[in-house]
């Protein structure tokens, strides 16, 4: 314990450390929204945030790997009787514990932000990229340390620092998706949707070559000859092809899969029914009563939906799911930096605007003027402009809202029965993807 006290006051290990946490909590705090909806979230973007912490450890192990260089003391600890592997342990150990602890610190600081917020943990798939993200830490150290000790320049640790940046960058966008699973520990960590995670099968192909790049360092550190350096390359050799035989070659496993549990819905016991997904279930209470104030506004139209549900669907990342079925109304949940319902005044606006009718992406003739205008009416006020309402909404051509405020008047100066019929022929209208044109107005009937 002496000796790793030592190392701790007189190395670089201590404040590589402190320098990883300062870099990884303040990269997580200054952007929380991206990581704040769950657990996982908060375990990929940590390892994203690798790009950064990885090449900083490979450089600490650099600047630690050429001490007995730079103090001129390698011939003096040659001549004693001590193995070369027996002094070096104390080094070694030291370098591991600390990134590691620092990895597992960054990452504790993001679960103290979503503790209270969060509802699902995959406890394994959690666990497993965390601990081959903190793997992934100590091996760029190993390596810097025995690259360190080859080549001990001056220049060594800062060329290395930005070789690092470039290595993890490139190889991420570089090689094949199989290649890059496997070799980048940053690849498919950017949160592309809620219910993203990362296969166990890559994680294990990922932790294969990494282990093997960690003893290659360790290698190349305690070699004491030229023979030994070229043996040291063999344990990255075989980890690679390892970890390329074992990795999915699915396009969709490497780069977006699906947490099936955490896409599936949570609702209330009562009714009209809200559901929302698992991973999202924090917010269901928040989300519940807009939801029913929302259908109470929909139940003037005949045949009016009965539940509101998540859309769960992620186009794009995974099959296309069939959308819920009649009577079921389904709304995008969007949580904000601090784990919460974000623009809680979005869930009644998506429901009654869009008049109970989801947009499926193929219907080229929603019209969002009309439909906002006529939801308005069936909410009893003035429309009013999106801007600061819809997510990432920052600026709206003011005629937009101008002109269903002037069809709105149109409705609230018609007998209420009238009025709800054209609302109602909107309806049918978004239903059988029909143009609404004039059905407001009364210009065509």
């Amino acid at each position: 314990m002496s000796i790793v006290g030592i190392e701790l006051r007189r190395s670089a290990a201590l404040g590589a450390a402190l320098i990883t946490v300062v870099i990884g909590v303040g990269t997580l705090y200054l952007a929380t929204g991206r990581w704040s909806k769950s657990w996982m979230d908060l375990a990929l973007t940590t390892r994203e945030y690798l790009l950064l912490m990885w090449p900083l450890a490979l450089a600490a192990g650099a600047w630690q790997g050429r001490r007995e260089h730079r103090a001129k003391v390698g011939e003096l600890f040659a001549t004693t009787a001590r193995p070369r592997v027996q002094r070096m342990l104390p080094v070694l150990g030291t370098m591991a514990v600390t990134l590691a602890v620092a990895y597992l610190l960054v990452t504790a600081a993001g679960v103290a932000w979503i503790i209270t917020t969060a509802r699902h943990l995959p406890l394994l798939n959690f666990v497993v990229v965390t601990g081959v993200g903190a793997l992934s830490l100590v091996a760029a150290a190993w390596l810097g340390l025995g690259l360190g000790r080859l080549l001990p320049a001056l220049v060594t640790a800062p060329a290395l620092g930005v070789g690092g940046v470039l290595l993890v960058f490139f190889g991420t966008i570089g090689p094949p998706d199989w290649v890059a699973a496997a070799i980048s520990p940053v690849h498919g960590t950017t949160p592309l949707h809620d219910y993203q995670t990362i296969d166990n099968r890559v994680s294990g192909a990922l932790a294969l070559s990494t282990t093997a790049l960690a003893v290659t360092g360790l290698l190349l550190f305690v070699a004491g000859g030229w023979r030994a350096r070229v043996v040291a390359v063999v344990p990255v050799l075989l980890g690679l092809t390892a970890a390329l035989a074992v990795v999915p070659r699915d396009r969709d496993v490497l780069n977006w899969p699906v947490d099936p549990l955490a896409r599936e819905l949570v609702c209330t016991d009562d009714t009209p029914k809200v559901c929302v997904s698992r991973v999202h279930a924090g917010v269901l209470d928040t989300v519940t009563p807009l939801a029913r104030e929302g259908l109470a506004a929909l139940a003037k139209l005949p045949d009016a939906p009965t539940a509101v549900y998540e859309d769960t669907r992620t186009t794009g990342f995974d099959e296309v799911r069939p959308a819920p079925g009649d009577g079921v109304v389904t709304i995008e949940i969007r949580i904000g930096g601090r784990g919460r319902l974000a623009h809680p005044a979005a869930v009644v606006r998506d429901i009654v605007t869009s008049l109970g009718v989801p947009y499926d992406g193929e219907c080229r003739n929603r019209d969002g003027v009309v439909e906002r205008a006529a939801g308005y009416w069936l909410l009893g006020r003035e429309p009013r402009s999106d801007v600061g309402v819809v997510p990432g909404m920052i600026e709206e051509d003011p005629e937009i809202n101008a002109e269903a405020v002037a069809l709105w008047q149109g409705l609230r100066d018609l007998p209420g029965d009238e009025a709800l019929a054209r609302v109602a022929a909107v309806r049918d209208a978004a239903l059988a993807c029909a143009d609404p044109a004039g059905i407001l107005s009364g210009s065509t009937r």
